[in-house]
């Protein structure tokens, strides 16, 4: 059967007559296109960003450093291997250390002989010329001097926060041979600055030491 045809006026083509008529053909673009032309043909200006407020309290970029006070202690003496090697890689990544050896002597020791490692690694003896395993009493007067000198010194430096870590070695053992008072050296560890590691080593550590330690390494043997 012929489809019928009419012609438009002033037109020389033919077109579909009535229901035959092609309709519009829908737009075949995704929802999401849709979406990208919309907001790119948008110009509604953006609002303006308002600055935030000042913050009421100061921002804390970086903790503060906090030092602490270690114990390391063995039934023996000679065990602090360990924490001189941590002293001196200390030094040489820049920290002002002091290692103090207060009942280790040996030839040309004391306070104004003492070396420097590293550059900032100060190693301190007292001027005596062997190892002290004797009580106070039974030495010279001169010995017990010496030892004292170098627990002034420490003392000092630990006070006034002019090293950033100070090792003590074999101070509770001075303490039981009579060299050091423990008040002493207990209200001196309770005032040391904040930012200061101290690490006591060697054995006889007391009771007081350890309470106020934040950290205790102990080493033993036939266990």
């Amino acid at each position: 059967m012929a489809a019928s045809l009419t012609t438009s006026p002033g037109s020389g083509s033919a077109e579909p007559a009535g229901p035959a008529r092609v309709a519009a053909l829908p737009s075949r673009r995704s929802p999401r296109l849709e979406v990208l032309a919309s907001a790119a043909t948008d110009t509604t200006p953006l609002p303006s960003h308002r600055p935030l407020p000042p913050a009421a309290l100061p921002v804390r970029l970086a903790a503060q450093p906090e030092g602490m006070l270690q114990v390391h202690t063995a039934p023996f003496r000679g065990s602090a291997n360990s924490v001189l090697s941590q002293a001196l890689r200390s030094a040489g990544l820049g920290s002002r250390v002091l290692v103090s050896q207060l009942l280790k002597g040996g030839v040309d020791q004391g306070l104004a002989a003492s070396p420097w490692l590293c550059g900032r690694l100060q190693w301190l003896r007292p001027a005596v010329v062997a190892c002290l395993a004797e009580p106070a009493r039974d030495h010279d007067p001169s010995v017990l001097e010496a030892v004292q000198a170098v627990w002034a010194y420490s003392r000092q430096q630990l006070l006034q926060g002019a090293v950033d870590l100070m090792v003590l070695d074999e101070l509770g053992l001075a303490v039981e041979l009579g060299y050091v008072p423990m008040e002493e050296v207990l209200t001196t560890l309770e005032q040391r600055p904040p930012h200061l590691d101290v690490i006591l080593t060697g054995p006889c550590m007391g009771p007081e030491l350890m309470a106020l330690a934040d950290q205790v390494t102990q080493l033993r043997r036939g266990f």
